[in-house]
């Protein structure tokens, strides 16, 4: 391997005295074409452009001599850092970082940072990116060709945003650009370049709160309650909404307590829930940091599910409508959950194709429709009948007995066979 390889971090200005020595002395120098055009390389040493750094690295632990890597900012920070350290290479590094491009993003706008997400749309991972940025009001993306912010913009259409777009960081032609999402897709943007995606309706106190203490805290902490599944009165509208006909009850918590487990929600991921009522199943799987979409058919439930997300500082897209033929316009799920609609609106939802799905029906003989349908679908299908009885004090409150149970909630879920 290398007898010495160092990782320069480069933002633009003039190298540190240890990195510009290190550059000096190298006999093998990898970093992409525009930093081997700007930076002192030693004319004998053999130039590497660092496009596949899987390649690059083989290529530097055959080398012998001083190999130099030049990267963008701070290379452990989303950068060539973690590739050079897999064991298969055996390569021992001295890193000299910069200032990452995130933070010089945020300094171009003139924000702070420590509460945003920071996300890479590197190797494929767009939709989870931008996933993330329906589900935050503060988003960093490290954008990658293909992955830029018009097709992030194309991805989040709908969603109202604001985009920093901060191009060729630390160059001569650099250039920061601040535009609504809907008109980011008109421009082309060079790269490298860093994108800050700004808004939404999960941003004051609740989450002001956490400021200074705890960097890139979870979606929606600290919340106005501790845990999750929390009792029906910890939501505005809990109970049956406004007497309506044919409105649900809200979701016992132990019955939420189940779909949320079954839906295995996280971050990067985006939750369907259809007939959401007034949300409280929604915005805790929003808790659980994933992006929410809840398709609701009464405009009250709709305006209490967006109080209920801003009262625990989370992000949920509601979308008034009801029946299979609201979803066509919805983004692809992850996991999707249908609280009510009947059968139709299930295999609306399973033709969508998300890995999880869970469903409950009213009935036992809904039940069984919804079933086949999973398993027809290509799920492994499974359910179960949770009926609880809770327990009341008697006496003078040293004992306990069980009291009525209700009726009970069918729960049915699916994962996708591989």
């Amino acid at each position: 391997m290398a007898d010495r390889i160092t990782v320069i971090g480069w933002d633009g200005t003039p190298l540190t005295e240890a990195a510009g020595a290190a550059l000096a002395a190298a006999t093998l120098v990898a970093g992409a074409p525009y930093q081997l055009n700007a930076l002192p390389v030693p004319e004998a040493a053999e130039r590497i452009t660092l496009g596949n750094v899987r390649q690059a690295a083989r290529r530097i632990a055959e080398h012998r001599g001083a190999a130099v890597v030049v990267a963008e900012g701070d290379p452990g920070f989303f950068g060539v850092v973690r590739t050079l350290r897999r064991p298969e290479y055996g390569l021992e590094l001295e890193v000299l970082p910069a200032v990452s491009s995130v933070a010089a993003a945020f300094a171009r706008a003139g924000m702070p940072w420590e509460d945003a997400q920071v996300v890479s749309a590197h190797g494929g991972r767009l939709r989870r990116a931008a996933n993330i940025c329906r589900a935050h009001p503060k988003v960093a993306v490290l954008t990658a060709p293909g992955a830029g912010p018009a097709e992030l913009a194309l991805m989040l259409r709908g969603v109202h945003r604001t985009f920093v777009v901060c191009e060729a960081l630390g160059t001569p032609d650099e250039d920061v650009t601040v535009l609504t999402s809907d008109r980011i897709a008109d421009h082309v943007w060079r790269d490298p370049n860093v994108v800050l995606v700004i808004g939404g309706g999960a941003q004051g106190a609740a989450v002001d709160e956490a400021a200074g203490w705890l960097a890139g805290r979870p979606v929606g902490y600290p919340g106005a309650e501790r845990g999750w599944a929390l009792p029906g009165d910890a939501y505005a509208g809990a109970g049956r909404v406004d007497g309506e006909p044919g409105a649900p009850e809200a979701l016992p918590a132990h019955v939420r307590a189940l779909v949320l487990a079954r839906l295995g929600a996280r971050p990067g991921d985006l939750v369907w829930s259809v007939g959401a009522g007034s949300g409280a199943l929604a915005v805790e799987a929003a808790r659980f940091g994933a992006a929410v979409v809840a398709v609701e058919g009464s405009r009250s439930a709709c305006a209490r599910l967006t109080v209920n997300a801003r009262r625990y500082g989370v992000e949920v897209e509601a979308v008034y409508g009801s029946g299979p033929e609201v979803l066509g316009g919805l983004p692809e799920p992850d996991a999707a959950v249908v609280e009510s609609g009947g059968l139709d609106v299930v295999r609306a939802v399973l033709a969508r194709r998300p890995e999880r799905f869970v469903a409950l029906p009213r009935t036992l003989a809904e039940a069984e429709d919804v079933h086949r349908a999973i398993a027809g679908a290509g799920y492994r299908a499974d359910g179960a009948l949770l009926q609880t009885a809770p327990l009341r004090p008697v006496g003078d409150g040293d004992g306990l007995a069980l009291g009525a149970g209700g009726p009970g909630t069918l729960v049915l879920w699916g994962e996708q066979i591989l």
